[in-house]
């Protein structure tokens, strides 16, 4: 059987020992960017190769781009192919913030032509509390070959994202929370706000009180509510760097919409241009100028 969206705990214990399973662990902190390779360390799922958010899966943060700009894909298929991966394996990513994280290696996975790639349902937090094994031992690994087959039809610029707004071509859906998304916080990027336009999705609403994917009902039912009268092909997803965007696409790939978008670069590339415009409290913006 091929995952394209989620694997449960169950079917990866399952297949642990498969030949043509390769597993990632995605743990990252934006507070502590050290912290998930180090928790990696200390345990993890058997034969997990950890995959760093800032080092594997962004490229170095520019002038004029985003916190976390698209890797480099032939960078990152030559990674993929010192890990074992080649075009036939089925992968499974995880993390343990509900996959926030794992999201990222996902989409960027399906980008890149591998459609056999799965989040693991309620992450590592599910997996420990199932009981099932965890290791401190690194996985030895053999060398395979990843061709990447990249669509770079699957994300959108600034530059195309203020010319879809302006003709109504399309639906910005905004990941973050609603205090980041309507200006009455931002713990991260220099200034507050939203773009105007863009609804507001967090991410959590996603998941139910277990960490656990809604169902691909509940989910269809309320994305499609949240998009009409837009088809699926014409929503885009944001957030603060075009990493936790992946989870809203995800789950409309669960829920059966295919076809959404994500803008990579997201809040925190937006605001590097004064000229483009952004809505929120203006209390807040006036305390972060």
């Amino acid at each position: 059987m091929t995952y394209t969206t989620l694997v449960s705990a169950a079917a990866l214990a399952a297949n642990l020992d498969h030949p043509h399973w390769r597993i990632f662990d995605c743990r990252f902190s934006l507070a502590d960017t050290a912290a998930g390779y180090k928790s990696y360390r200390q345990n993890h799922i058997p034969g997990a190769v950890y995959a760093d958010l800032n080092k594997d899966l962004s490229s170095p943060v520019q002038p004029y781009t985003g916190r976390h700009p698209l890797p480099n894909i032939e960078l990152l298929a030559a990674k993929l192919g010192d890990w074992g991966v080649n075009n036939r394996c089925q992968i499974v990513v995880y993390d343990d913030a509900g996959g926030a994280f794992a999201g990222r290696m996902w989409w960027l996975l399906r980008s890149m032509g591998h459609t056999q790639v799965a989040v693991l349902d309620g992450g590592y937090g599910h997996w420990r509390k199932r009981g099932l094994p965890t290791t401190a031992i690194l996985p030895k690994i053999a060398a395979s070959g990843f061709r990447s087959y990249l669509d770079d039809r699957q994300w959108l610029s600034a530059n195309q994202i203020e010319t879809g707004l302006a003709s109504r071509s399309i639906r910005l859906i905004d990941a973050r929370t609603q205090e980041r998304f309507l200006g009455k916080a931002e713990p991260i990027d220099p200034v507050a706000g939203r773009i105007p336009g863009a609804l507001n999705r967090p991410l959590q609403s996603n998941l139910d009180r277990n960490g656990l994917f809604l169902s691909p009902d509940q989910l269809r039912r309320q994305f499609s509510d949240l998009i009409a009268p837009w088809p699926a092909e014409r929503v885009v997803h944001m957030c603060g760097s075009g990493v936790t965007a992946c989870h809203n696409l995800l789950a409309m790939e669960i829920a059966g919409l295919g076809g959404s978008k994500l803008y990579a670069g997201s809040w925190s590339e937006w605001i590097r241009n004064k000229n483009r415009p952004i809505a929120g409290d203006e209390r807040t913006a006036k305390s972060l100028t």
